[in-house]
């Protein structure tokens, strides 16, 4: 009896070690502040974790379509990507369910969308005709994108709202993704060594830019709560008009714009500050 009641102890045990072993990812606690105090909650908040899913499902989903040399499909995706990756957040402070979990989660879906999918893309795509150069390059992006990200979260509670430091990824990843849609739209020959060579600088200056310490206005400071004249909505109306005539270029456009700006306005301070000294 006594061997029993041993052996049924010894079961619950093993089978508790088991569900402990298999099941892990119920046991999620995270900090948050509630009322002025600190309490723990157990798992995450489905919402806005479902937008981050789906923007790193369109990142992964365009990698596998550039390695199919499905490139129109795979620069799509990654456009989609960054629609869903600026709702999560918004949605996220909608709802008042912001977490760190979420926060991380979404840098590394950032990761897919924004740095491998891009590199990816554009590899399978010219890059690769430029052999151990090319992939070099690939990398040289990827690394930049990692190193975006990491300087972006350890410096969000210090930094100025208004400016970003460093051009952001989901920009770099437009350019790339933007160059590529519009050449092969154009059907450039993407084994050419100019094309292969402008794609290589092209690529490789975001990546910098990525890093560097240049602003690029935020627009966070923007009010969309507020109202504006009616003049305005049907100034949005005529843009989305004349993006939807050819949206490749207009996208590539818009992104190398904002892409160029902050080393333009850096350089323009810098000559005004000269020409006050002098």
């Amino acid at each position: 009896m006594n061997e029993e009641k041993q052996s049924v102890t010894n079961n619950d045990e093993h089978e508790e070690q088991l569900g402990e072993f298999i099941l892990p990812i119920d046991e999620h606690v995270e900090e948050v502040a509630e009322n002025g105090r600190k309490v723990r909650r157990r798992g995450v908040y489905l919402l806005p974790n479902l937008f981050t899913t789906a923007a790193l499902f369109c990142g992964f989903y365009s990698a596998v379509a550039a390695m199919q040399f499905k490139f129109e499909h795979a620069a799509i995706a990654i456009f989609v990507a960054m629609i869903l990756d600026g709702l999560d957040g918004r949605v996220a402070r909608l709802t008042n369910t912001q977490s760190a979990f979420g926060a991380e989660y979404d840098s590394l879906s950032d990761m897919i969308a924004f740095g491998f999918a891009p590199a990816i893309l554009c590899y399978s795509w010219t890059l690769h005709s430029l052999g151990k150069a090319g992939w070099m390059v690939a990398f040289i992006y990827v690394a930049c994108t990692a190193l975006r990200l990491a300087r972006f979260n350890t410096q969000i509670s210090s930094s100025d709202k208004r400016y970003f430091t460093g051009l952001p990824c989901p920009s770099a990843a437009a350019v790339v993704t933007g160059m590529t849609w519009v050449c092969t739209d154009f059907g450039l020959y993407p084994a050419e060594p100019g094309v292969s060579i402008l794609a290589a600088l092209i690529t490789a200056g975001v990546g910098i830019l990525m890093v560097s310490n240049v602003r690029y206005h935020s627009f966070k400071d923007l009010d969309f709560k507020g109202r504006v004249p009616f003049v305005m909505i049907f100034a949005l109306v005529l843009i989305f008009a004349v993006a939807s005539i050819d949206p490749p270029k207009t996208l590539l456009s818009v992104f190398m714009i904002y892409a160029t700006s902050g080393p333009a306005l850096a350089l323009w301070r810098l000559w005004k500050r000269s020409k006050t000294a002098s």
